[in-house]
């Protein structure tokens, strides 16, 4: 009954879009206003980029002061103005730095990039839907995005400058108005945009949801879904959960600024003045704050795994390893993220049996997590691989995850974590597996699903150079920092010229600086491969990487609606490569079973439309190398 019922609305579905699917778009409703979630995806993914390239370049501002905190550089008096007056950086616009270059890549390039970009552009394309449940939610979720965006970044053109309390925003900095400048009007910027965000990314997320739930083609039930699908649906389940509970934390911090109230102030002394706050607690914003805080580093990498399964598996041209076992690692890690937020309140004073509680299940988090790695070991394991610029960002993005989780096992255990706590140990571990792994899967679906998106090629040797430029220099920039920590240098310190033990650390930060500003203008490789190739790259075939997903059916051509006819049913599940006793090592998910079964495989197409389609497409490539 409930299948009937499914089929009905793909039908009305269907139905709908026969009938307004290919209405003449005006500029405004294509490229700016557009509903097409494509369109949609493109805006995410492009507005991300800019977004990146913005909090890269605040980076290495930072790192030339950490480098050389003892020189001026009077190029920087030119650009900031009083920020950087004879040449160095202020310590307190060092703060907003800091602040501001978190907050832009942990929210606004990893969470939106990923999520954002490929939920957007996979989800109705993988399932088999015409577009998402609600075509203007999702138009409105991008705006709200952009909203928020330019929101964040008018900060710092406001007198008292960005926000400066950290990018997690702790009180007293974040409560008290006149505590430092950065607390002023920069901190009530962040906070409205970060709320316009909040609101933007549950817009996403419930879309996402009703989009997989009940709009998938006929035959493509759960255990059909390519694991990108699952990565995204769950980790939407896991916003709509966790982003809330950070809206309460923001209004109770605007009602504390703004309102005289006490839910995170007490027993305050401002410029010698004894403030009436009483009975409040900072560590009641930590607890609100991370509850979305560890689940949103879910929400950020789960995407990332979801696409390397995918493009792991087709560039190995192997079923990917444990399929279920892949799709049950991602829910325990999601119902497990909700119970582990105490392990960055170690240092708290929190009671010791409960620091125990917390440090066991952030422990058996990793056993998922290994799951996850385990497995794309194994689809690599004697893999036919293709070595393409996407697949060497994926295998990147596996390499990552080893080498920071790894440290977080440290990190998880209470009596290390407090030594090291708010050291550079802290930073090289999330910079390695939340920042560099996500990237590294972001950049890996970017160079993947550039053709779906803009009907042609990126060049491979540039994504070579960008690859090897971008892997070496997260490494020199990161790995030395778990030294550091382990020497308790504290991390966001102005100049390692303060105590005479950082000092020896000088050397070590110049190496860091010059990996920075390298790896920074390898991203150029990027940006011009990326750019040029959406005009002049060469133009796409419609399945570039004789892939199974369904999105590869689609005319390359953009089109509102994705199918210019009927939706393909689906057979099979998207990771048949390299059967044994089939002609060729791909078999897409509209291929029935019994068009399988004999050896001569044009002649079991007959009858298969879509499919003869592909194969007379795959002859064809097949020819060219041959004559090549």
């Amino acid at each position: 009954m409930a299948s009937t019922a499914m089929y009905t609305t793909i039908e009305h579905h269907d139905d709908h879009f026969g009938a307004h699917g290919h209405h003449k778009e005006t500029f405004l409703t294509k490229y700016i206003f557009s509903q097409d979630h494509k369109m949609i995806a493109k805006q995410f993914l492009i507005t991300g980029i800019i977004m990146a390239v913005i909090g890269m370049f605040l980076s290495i501002l930072f790192r030339i002061q950490l480098g050389w905190p003892d020189k001026t550089f009077p190029l920087l008096e030119t650009f900031l103005g009083k920020w950087a007056e004879g040449g160095r950086i202020k310590p307190d616009f060092y703060l907003a730095l800091v602040t501001i270059h978190g907050t832009i890549m942990v929210f606004f390039v990893l969470t939106t990039g990923l999520s954002g970009t490929f939920s957007n552009l996979l989800i109705p394309l993988q399932i088999g839907a015409r577009d998402m449940a609600s075509p203007f939610l999702n138009m409105l979720s991008y705006w709200l995005f952009f909203i928020s965006s330019v929101i964040m970044l008018s900060s710092f053109f406001v007198q008292s400058g960005p926000a400066s309390a950290g990018w997690t925003i702790y009180p007293p900095l974040s409560a008290l108005p006149k505590a430092i400048s950065g607390s002023g009007t920069g901190m009530t910027l962040w906070l409205i945009s970060m709320v316009l965000f909040i609101a933007s990314s549950l817009m996403g997320s419930l879309n996402y949801i009703s989009t997989v739930l009940n709009m998938r083609t006929k035959g493509m039930d759960l255990w059909k879904m390519p694991l990108t699908v699952w990565a995204f649906f769950i980790t939407a389940i896991v916003g709509v959960l966790s982003f809330p509970v950070l809206v309460a934390g923001v209004v109770l911090l605007i009602f504390d600024r703004s309102f005289g109230t006490s839910f995170y102030l007490s027993d305050i002394v401002l410029s010698g003045q004894i403030l009436p706050n009483q009975g409040g607690s900072p560590i009641l914003f930590e607890h609100l704050f991370w509850f979305l805080g560890h689940p949103e580093v879910y929400i950020i990498i789960m995407p990332a795994f979801g696409i390397t399964s995918e493009v792991i598996s087709t560039n190995s041209r192997k079923p990917i390893f444990g399929y279920h076992a892949m799709v049950y690692s991602l829910i325990g890690i999601a119902v497990l993220s909700f119970i582990v937020w105490g392990h960055h309140m170690f240092v708290t004073g929190m009671n010791p049996f409960l620091g125990g509680v917390f440090m066991i299940t952030t422990l058996i988090i990793a056993v998922p997590s290994a799951v996850k790695t385990f497995n794309y070991l194994a689809t690599l394991w004697r893999g036919n691989i293709r070595f393409s610029p996407a697949m060497l960002f994926g295998i990147g993005l596996v390499s990552f995850f080893i080498s920071g989780g790894l440290t977080g096992i440290f990190l998880g255990n209470a009596a290390l974590d407090i030594p090291l706590h708010d050291t550079y140990f802290v930073v090289a571990h999330f910079h390695l597996v939340m920042g560099s792994a996500a990237i590294f899967g972001m950049l890996c679906g970017v160079y993947h699903w550039f053709p779906k998106m803009f009907g042609r090629m990126m060049d491979e040797k540039l994504g070579y150079l960008h690859f090897w430029i971008t892997f070496i220099g997260a490494y020199l920039v990161f790995f030395p920092m778990h030294f550091m920590g382990l020497d308790g240098v504290p991390r966001r310190y102005y100049a390692f010229t303060e105590f005479e033990f950082m000092k020896e650390w000088l050397t070590v930060n110049k190496l860091i600086s010059w990996a920075a500003i390298i790896a920074g203008l390898g991203q150029i490789a990027f940006l011009y491969n990326f750019f040029h190739s959406i005009f002049y790259g060469k133009k796409a075939s419609q399945n570039p990487w004789q892939s199974n997903t369904l999105e590869w059916t689609t005319p390359v051509e953009r089109l509102h609606g994705n199918w210019p006819g009927e939706i393909p049913t689906v057979y099979r599940w998207p990771y048949d490569y390299s059967k044994p006793g089939h002609p060729e090592d791909f078999i897409p998910q509209t291929v029935p079973f019994s068009q399988t079964m004999s050896s001569n495989l044009p002649h079991d197409f007959e009858g298969n439309t879509e499919a003869e389609r592909i194969q007379e497409e795959w002859n064809k490539q097949h020819e060219t190398q041959r004559v090549d």
